[in-house]
């Protein structure tokens, strides 16, 4: 059972001249942790600002647990928690505060949360801190009481971007330790991180995106059987699908350099983002009409 579907995901930011994601497609299922890789400025942190409902996307579809980020948005956030990479939290609260307040977001039950609350802050070691503000906390701890916050109600999904940034390397286990735990209660664990040795033995299966696509995906199982390494491949494939970006983005360089002398820098600005726009529809299109055999 598929948790969370990403199907012909386009982000196109206005008056940008590269687009943000290309046609992302993929899907994460009950019970494992599925990686999400790819350099800075490769589209992830946008398909999660889509995911998590935080940005609106051009088009294509989102869902949760069956539920469509836009259409059903309430259900589907209810069924996600999420962790981003700058522990966003309240400081002037006291641990306990927040994820009280997190709970009471989420109508989570006085006795769920209590006895949740226990349970996790024992396993991420924060039981000495919870009634302390989150402001004396250290960026490990703010880092942690993030985590449980996204937990308190039992989400089917767990969403983390960088969570082992600024954790000292006995949290970096209890994290790990519990997102294989967290799976194999039949959760769902999506993953971005930098650390591909970390994603190489964590994680069930994979997608590296470049430039805004899913240019590999890979069976992790697979890999740890035949003794493959996901960072040489990894540092290949993005080796040269860097080379063709660049290649593309001088090319469209000087295409604007051109028209700029015919028309100004202003006019060949705003001509080259429509081309970009005209692009992002065309290309929309063309998904939208393919019909997959597998769907009839």
């Amino acid at each position: 059972m598929a948790i969370l579907k990403v199907k012909n995901l386009f982000k196109h930011y206005k008056n940008s001249k590269y687009i943000s994601t290309r046609n992302i497609t993929f899907q994460v299922n009950e019970g494992e942790i599925f990686g999400f890789l790819g350099i800075n400025g490769a589209g992830k942190s946008t398909t999660i600002k889509c995911i998590t409902g935080i940005i609106p996307f051009s088009s294509g579809t989102i869902e949760i647990c069956g539920h469509d980020i836009n259409s059903d948005a309430y259900n589907a956030k209810r069924n996600f928690g999420f962790v981003p990479d700058n522990h966003a939290v309240y400081d002037k609260l006291t641990g306990s505060e927040y994820i009280n307040y997190m709970a009471d977001i989420y109508k989570v039950s006085k006795e769920d949360r209590a006895e949740r609350f226990l349970h996790l802050a024992k396993i991420f070691n924060m039981e000495h801190a919870i009634s302390n503000q989150i402001m004396s906390y250290s960026h490990g701890m703010k880092q942690k009481i993030s985590i449980i916050g996204a937990l308190i109600h039992a989400p089917k999904l767990w969403i983390l971007d960088e969570p082992m940034v600024g954790l000292d390397p006995q949290s970096i286990f209890q994290v790990k330790n519990y997102m294989r735990e967290y799976a194999k209660a039949g959760n769902s664990v999506f993953f971005s991180s930098h650390n591909l040795d970390t994603v190489e033995r964590l994680c069930d299966r994979a997608i590296i995106v470049h430039g805004g696509r899913v240019i590999r995906e890979v069976d992790l199982n697979e890999y740890r059987k035949s003794g493959r390494n996901l960072e040489e491949e990894f540092i290949e494939l993005t080796k040269n699908a860097t080379i063709e970006q660049n290649k593309q983005r001088a090319e469209l360089k000087v295409k604007e350099e051109k028209l700029a002398e015919q028309h100004g820098k202003v006019k060949a600005s705003k001509m080259i983002i429509k081309e970009i726009m005209d692009e992002v529809s065309a290309e929309i299109q063309n998904v939208s009409e393919y019909k997959n055999p597998e769907e009839n």
